[in-house]
């Protein structure tokens, strides 16, 4: 069994709101167990205040994360490439593990509708540390 920590990025075009939500989800909830990373393939200056606004009522802070341009070494260097409306943007390379998630874009979105959003998220992150990260064996 490898010892070596599984990778994620999470891509979107603006990695201002999905993107965010998720790596902040995966930090939170996978600990240090995970390397996380998000980009997106046309960045916006900065992260979607209702995004921010979502993950702090989870008590997760994402306020001093940057949107990040998408580059062919954050795929190379990451185990799981999950995407999340970026079409065609993200490069492909065999051996990686590829998702695409289809969420809503929260982007000019008021909080009752990124809610939801959010959620989702949480949920498919929860579903893949299950799958990443199994639980030890109890005897």
């Amino acid at each position: 069994m490898s010892t070596e920590k599984p990778s994620v990025l999470f891509v979107c075009v603006h990695n201002a709101g999905r993107s965010q939500m998720a790596a902040g989800y995966l930090r939170e909830l996978g600990g240090d167990r995970v390397e996380v990373r998000s980009a997106g393939s046309e960045p916006k200056d900065q992260i979607n205040p209702i995004a921010v606004e979502a993950m702090g009522e989870e008590g997760i802070d994402i306020t001093g994360n940057t949107p990040k341009i998408l580059t062919v070494d954050a795929v190379k260097e990451s185990d799981v490439v999950i995407t999340m409306g970026c079409g065609d943007a993200c490069p492909i390379f065999p051996g990686k593990r590829y998702e695409d998630w289809e969420l809503e874009d929260p982007a000019g979105q008021g909080i009752e509708v990124v809610r939801p959003i959010r959620d989702e998220i949480r949920r498919r992150v929860e579903e893949l540390i299950s799958e990443l990260l199994p639980a030890p064996a109890t005897a």
